[in-house]
């Protein structure tokens, strides 16, 4: 199978796991991350708490930046906030690993019934998702898709940054290698 034959690796949802989820689909490897591995790097970050403040207290997920920042340094990879006064344009893609995007759930009916649900009360109205360039093109591997949706080259994937921040309440994590987040290249000059 050649490189651009390779199929695309995509988890889908469960439970409030969408950390572990992105960080799967933008390593595109299914056995990068475990909901164990997520949960001992909480213990890690805040000791063996009964109330630890990077994970829900109901062990479903729910994990906070500061996991996925964690997570990404056990695989030499690093995640760089994205100032967002600039704009996407900005950004040098060609080293740039791929992206991990915090924003708003979808409300819907479905979402709010689901969230008066008892064991949803303490869960956060928010989601993570990757982004990744594979196969000479960008693509959205948000664990609620059924399937990965193209975005396109790298104009497209400028458009596709630009239009969440518009829509507010959006964090973008660069991710980069070690040696890039040190150089500071994932900018242009």
């Amino acid at each position: 199978m050649s490189n651009n034959d390779r199929a695309i690796y995509h988890e889908r949802q469960r439970k409030k796991l969408c950390a572990l989820h992105s960080l799967n689909n933008l390593l595109q490897d299914g056995q990068a991350f475990t909901q164990q591995d997520l949960d001992e790097i909480c213990v890690n970050l805040s000791g063996n708490m009964i109330m630890n403040p990077h994970r829900s207290m109901l062990g479903i997920g729910n994990y906070d930046v500061n996991v996925i920042m964690a997570a990404l340094q056990t695989k030499g990879l690093e995640a760089i906030w994205f100032d967002q006064r600039k704009d996407p344009e900005c950004l040098n893609f060609g080293n740039i690993f791929g992206f991990i995007l915090n924003v708003n759930n979808v409300i819907s009916d479905k979402f709010i019934i689901n969230m008066l649900h008892p064991a949803n009360l303490f869960a956060s109205c928010k989601h993570w998702i990757a982004l990744r360039k594979i196969n000479g093109c960008f693509y959205n591997l948000d664990s609620k898709l059924n399937s990965p949706e193209l975005i396109g080259r790298e104009p497209n994937i400028v458009q596709f940054l630009r239009n969440k921040l518009k829509a507010g309440d959006c964090q973008i994590l660069i991710v980069v290698d070690k040696h890039m987040a040190e150089t500071g290249s994932c900018y242009k000059n």
